[in-house]
């Protein structure tokens, strides 16, 4: 039996990415993590999203304040708003949290471990890297070496998939409209992306910008805008 471990927070990456898992392997489990991060309304999404997929096993692991930095993520500090993509800032994005993506894998290859398997899936995109050093496909494989080394003592022990890793938003959403086919709406208008921890977002975060450009350039309606207070249009 062919099993995989998601590293899942219930946004529209790891929505798609366990949706593709689903259709991929016999046995999906998924991790979530409560980091003390302000968006934690993504916890309610990773929950109602994992039910709506039937996954195996879900684990939440609530790791408190571990996770510290200047990112208004984990801090007091203010949350970027922007008028439009365009106006995104070039570099690291402030909402950068160092080492979280480390800590993750770290915890899903032990969780991976206990469920035998060496498959874990996680959202990872270079296409809105923003800065995050955490997100690029070096660090993945990288990541995926050194954890089967010391888990197992083989670095090829554990494969890392990042089926997302070359795609653009755009192009991660027409996946998810071919992988759900006519349940994408229902399991979409469950998924969270808003850094503010907006139900349907607050459309002005680096998040939401990103994840409404990729709708728009799809030529797709986000199920989640009936959520929003402003109407957004393609």
């Amino acid at each position: 039996m062919k099993k995989a471990l998601v590293v899942f927070s219930g946004g529209q990456d790891s929505t798609t990415c366990a949706a593709l898992a689903c259709r991929e392997y016999d046995e999906v489990h998924a991790v979530t993590f409560e980091y003390n991060q302000r968006h934690a309304i993504e916890l309610e999404s990773a929950r109602a999203v994992g039910q709506a997929l039937g996954l195996a096993s879900h684990e939440f692991i609530g790791l408190g304040p571990v996770l510290k930095g200047t990112s208004p993520l984990v801090s007091d500090a203010p949350l970027g708003q922007y008028a439009s993509a365009a106006e995104l800032p070039a570099g690291v994005e402030p909402t950068f949290v160092p080492g979280r993506n480390i800590l993750f894998l770290t915890l899903a290859a032990n969780r991976a471990f206990c469920l035998g398997t060496g498959n874990i899936v996680i959202g990872v995109c270079e296409a809105d890297f923003a800065g995050y050093w955490d997100c690029r496909q070096v660090f993945v494989d990288a990541m995926a070496q050194a954890l089967g080394e010391g888990i197992y003592g083989d670095t090829n022990a554990i494969r890392i998939h990042t089926p997302l890793m070359r795609l653009t938003k755009a192009e991660t959403v027409k996946l998810s409209v071919e992988v759900l086919g006519e349940r994408f709406e229902e399991v979409l208008a469950l998924s969270h992306t808003c850094y503010a921890g907006v139900r349907g977002g607050c459309g002005r975060c680096h998040a939401c910008l990103l994840r409404d450009r990729g709708f728009r350039e799809a030529g797709v309606p986000d199920p989640i805008w009936k959520f929003r207070k402003e109407p957004v249009s393609l």
